[in-house]
């Protein structure tokens, strides 16, 4: 029945974010394709994904231990803190800092998890700015 719970909210959740994407205005100098897309793309992927658990459940579901809800809570938590910070601080300093939490709440010690975060981090940074032309906030605390 969880699955079924879960995929009815996801289905819901994906009809609500193509209804939202249907009004996204896009500038007059785009590109002919667009940003437009790539809203209802995964739209469409959350509401198969969410058909699937509708007709296709789990009949013996898995439930994490109760000993890890603590941490999954955080990991929710952070990630919501991640969505508020990434403007006043700065993509790379924002995603260094979540990236290490989340490598630390899931065992890595926490050296080797802001090492492997601030590796991660610039090199998905030198992606987007360099490679794609993608501009990532550099926090208002760096100008």
């Amino acid at each position: 029945m969880t699955d079924r719970i879960v995929g009815a909210l996801f289905f819901l959740l994906a009809v609500g974010y193509a209804l939202e994407a249907s009004r996204m205005q896009v500038g007059f100098l785009s590109d002919p394709l667009g940003p437009r897309p790539f809203p209802y793309i995964i739209a469409v992927l959350v509401g198969l994904s969410a058909l699937w658990l509708l007709f296709k459940p789990d009949p013996e579901p898995d439930w994490p231990p109760r000993r890890f809800w603590p941490v999954l809570g955080l990991v929710l938590l952070s990630l919501v803190a991640y969505a508020y910070l990434i403007v006043p601080l700065g993509f790379i300093v924002t995603t260094t800092l979540e990236m290490t939490l989340l490598a630390v709440l899931f065992g890595a010690r926490w050296w080797q998890g802001l090492g492997g975060a601030l590796a991660f981090t610039l090199g998905i940074y030198l992606l987007f700015t360099q490679g794609l032309g993608v501009s990532l906030p550099a926090g208002r605390i760096f100008g």
